[in-house]
This record gives structure tokens, C-alpha cells and sequence, in this order.
């Protein structure tokens, strides 16, 4: 992995409670991606301009699924065997698994409007947020607030973009999507509260770009 990410501070070794971290994270789950594998079947009644117009979306949208999901394999191995660790992978790992949906059902959805799903790299560049101090990989908490970071972003991409799809069912799925995300972002800062840190779970009452500053939290 690239050597920017590599940081050998100490690792917080504060704990807390991590069966609640753990009841935190099965609770975003509930807003999975039950019931959209059915988008397929029914966008094939758009046009094919508008089918173009989704399946390029929703390719940017699978685009940032593969990121997550690598984000959350690669940050696993820079945690530590502390308490604090394990709940902040029990975490990782829940919200990881509604990504995998994601990824699945939007590959589906592309195909079906005659695009190519855009395929996963080996490795992507976070260290654009850890150089404006939005998480690192030195520390179990820092690890944490990275993975704040991108679940916010991709609430708001998930936001802005959801109004351009052109098929109804298709912008309902991203809605329900992008609310999941935000579900997993609130369920981090449930995390940093049990820490004891002093934040509300939802610190605004819109999740956006003019709100961002409110929901991650910096290094």
C-alpha cells in the first residue's frame, strides 16, 4: 500500500463498550437492499437515452461502493487487538456488508441498462482526507473518523446525484441508498460517543455539502 497511509503514532488505548458499538452497527443494516433487485426487471422500460443517463450515474455511484468496500478491507488491517479495535471492526464490517449490497445490486442495474459496470481497483487514494485531517490509519480512533468522513461524502454524492436519474424506481433506490448511508455515519458518531466523546448522533438536521463541517469529525 502506498506509504502515505503508513503512520506509526501510538494506538489509542481507551475502551468502551463494545457490544453497543456492535448493536449500533447491525442497526444500520435494516435499510438494506431488500426489494431493489427488482429495479432491473423495471428499467427496462425507460428510454435508451434515459437508460444511458442512469447507467452513467449509477456507474459513479458503483464507483464509490468498490472505494468503501476497500477502504474498510484496508483500514481493518491497521487496527489494533484492543477492545476499542474489535468494536471499531465489528463496525467496519457491518457497514462494509451494505456496501457489498450496493456494489451488487447497482452492477445488476447497469447492466440491465446496457452499460458495463465499472470494475474495482486495487487500491484507491484516500490521502487527500488524511492530509485535511478527516481520519489517518495511526490510531483505531483516527481509522474511525476516516471511515466518518467517506460515509458522509457518500450520503451527499448520493443526494446530489439521485435527482438526475431519469427512471422513478431507479430514484427511489438511490434515495434508500444514500439514507443508509447516512445511517452509517450517524452509527460512527454513536461510536465516538460511547468513547465519551461530547457530539450529538445527528449534528444537523440535513446532510450535505453545506453541513459536512458539522458530521465529520477532524484529527
Amino acid at each position: 500500500m502506498d506509504n502515505e497511509f503508513v503512520n506509526t503514532s501510538p494506538r489509542s488505548r481507551r475502551s468502551f463498550s463494545r457490544r453497543g458499538i456492535i448493536m449500533t452497527g447491525a442497526a444500520t443494516g435494516v435499510a438494506s437492499a431488500l426489494g431493489l433487485t427488482a429495479i432491473a426487471d423495471r428499467a427496462g422500460a425507460a428510454s435508451k437515452q434515459d437508460m444511458k443517463n442512469d447507467a452513467a450515474i449509477l456507474n459513479n455511484a458503483l464507483f464509490y461502493e468498490h472505494q468503501a468496500i476497500w477502504a474498510y478491507s484496508f483500514a481493518a488491517t491497521k487496527l489494533s487487538d484492543t477492545d476499542v479495535g474489535k468494536a471499531v471492526l465489528a463496525l467496519a464490517l457491518r457497514n462494509q456488508a451494505d456496501h457489498k449490497n450496493h456494489r451488487d445490486t447497482l452492477a445488476k442495474v447497469v447492466k440491465s441498462l446496457g452499460g458495463t459496470p465499472v470494475m474495482s481497483k486495487s487500491s484507491y487514494d484516500l490521502s487527500s482526507y488524511i492530509k485535511a485531517g478527516e481520519g489517518n490509519i495511526d490510531s483505531d480512533v483516527n481509522v474511525a473518523k476516516l471511515a466518518l468522513a467517506l460515509e458522509v461524502d457518500a450520503a451527499i454524492a448520493y443526494a446530489r446525484e439521485v435527482g438526475k436519474l431519469k427512471t422513478p424506481a431507479l430514484i427511489s433506490a438511490g434515495a434508500s441508498i444514500g439514507t443508509v448511508e447516512a445511517s452509517h455515519a450517524t452509527a460512527i458518531r454513536a461510536a465516538f460517543k460511547s468513547l465519551g466523546v461530547n457530539i450529538d448522533y445527528v449534528p444537523a438536521s440535513f446532510i450535505s455539502a453545506d453541513t459536512r463541517k458539522d458530521w465529520v469529525i477532524k484529527v
